[in-house]
């Protein structure tokens, strides 16, 4: 941590890193909490194709045809939920574009900086805007966490633990393989989500929804291939 926090490049890289995870979870627990998960499910969706994209624009990694033809599927898709909606899908969006950026971050940082460093780094630099955010909750009467007993606070703490170890594995796993590939892999999250969403919470797809989504499976799926 001592050598990172006197590396002003690196800094400057890790807090950007930290501000785009940070807009990826305050995004996705708001479409949680406003029975949004099959968009933010959507957004996980879109998000390995995000990925794959910045590997290969930025990264110069190079994609075989049917992997091209995977991505503008994914295009197609988002255009199909942009109509469908009637507006354009900013939840799955926002989530797709800040995780991918995020993943790019990590796997520009180089192998020399520890998962744990980078992630203790990410939250040591969002601190003080989180002490204003919480004073702010306090002062208005929405602090909850001591409030509905020890279950809820429980709950609260145990949502960090499951927040921060898969971003210690992505973060170990970004340094060490393709970029692209980490793109794929992403898939398997939306999966379990668009789950929840439908099953759990019962949330409604209308058809045009459900055409999006269905493009973006088969983008997976040549991807995949």
């Amino acid at each position: 941590v001592h050598r990172v926090r006197h590396d002003r490049r690196l800094t400057a890289r890790l807090a950007v890193a930290a501000f785009l995870i940070a807009v990826n979870w305050l995004v996705y627990i708001w479409a949680v909490n406003n029975d949004h998960v099959v968009d933010a499910a959507l957004g996980y969706f879109v998000n390995p194709i995000v990925t794959v994209l910045l590997g290969v624009v930025v990264l110069n990694e190079h994609l075989r045809r049917l992997q091209w033809v995977a991505v503008a599927a994914g295009v197609v898709a988002v255009g199909v939920l942009a109509v469908g909606y009637g507006k354009v899908p900013w939840i799955a969006l926002v989530l797709a574009s800040s995780f991918a950026g995020y993943g790019y971050i990590k796997k520009s940082v180089g192998p020399g900086l520890e998962a744990a460093t980078s992630l203790w780094m990410e939250t040591a630099l969002m601190l003080p805007l989180a002490l204003v955010a919480l004073a702010g909750l306090g002062a208005t009467g929405r602090l909850t966490f001591a409030d509905h007993g020890v279950d809820h606070a429980a709950l609260l703490m145990s949502a960090g633990v499951v927040t921060a170890v898969p971003l210690l594995l992505f973060a170990a796993a970004a340094r060490r393989i393709p970029l692209s590939l980490v793109g794929l892999l992403q898939y398997l999250t939306p999966v379990g989500q668009f789950l929840v969403g439908t099953l759990v919470n019962h949330e409604d797809i209308p058809p045009a929804r459900l055409a999006g989504f269905a493009i973006v499976w088969v983008a997976l799926g040549l991807l995949t291939t």
